[in-house]
C-alpha cells in the first residue's frame, strides 16, 4: 500500500488558500456577478454580500468563522450558564 505524506494520506478535503474548493468557486462566481452588477447598475449590495460570504467561509483547521459564531451564540444564548449543585 502506498502511503502519501501530504495531505493526511490524500484523505483531506480539497482547499484553495483559505476556503474549501466549493466555497472558493461560489466566491468567484459571486464576485464576477457582483462586479457586473456594480459596473452595469451601480449596485454595491452584491459586492458587500460577497465579501461577507468570503469572510464567513474562511477555514482554519477545518472550522469556518461561521462555525465559531454559531458556537458563541449557542454558548451565550441557548445554553444554561448557571449550575445548581444539590
Amino acid at each position: 500500500m502506498t502511503h502519501y505524506i501530504y495531505p493526511q494520506n490524500l484523505r483531506a478535503a480539497v482547499s484553495l488558500w483559505l476556503w474549501s474548493m466549493r466555497d472558493f468557486i461560489i466566491l468567484c462566481v459571486a464576485g464576477l456577478l457582483s462586479v457586473v452588477a456594480m459596473v452595469q447598475f451601480g449596485w454595491l449590495l452584491p459586492a458587500a454580500l460577497t465579501l461577507c460570504f468570503g469572510f464567513l467561509t474562511i477555514r482554519h483547521d477545518e472550522v469556518t468563522v461561521l462555525d465559531y459564531i454559531r458556537w458563541a451564540l449557542r454558548y451565550f444564548i441557548s445554553t444554561q450558564q448557571i449550575y445548581f449543585w444539590r
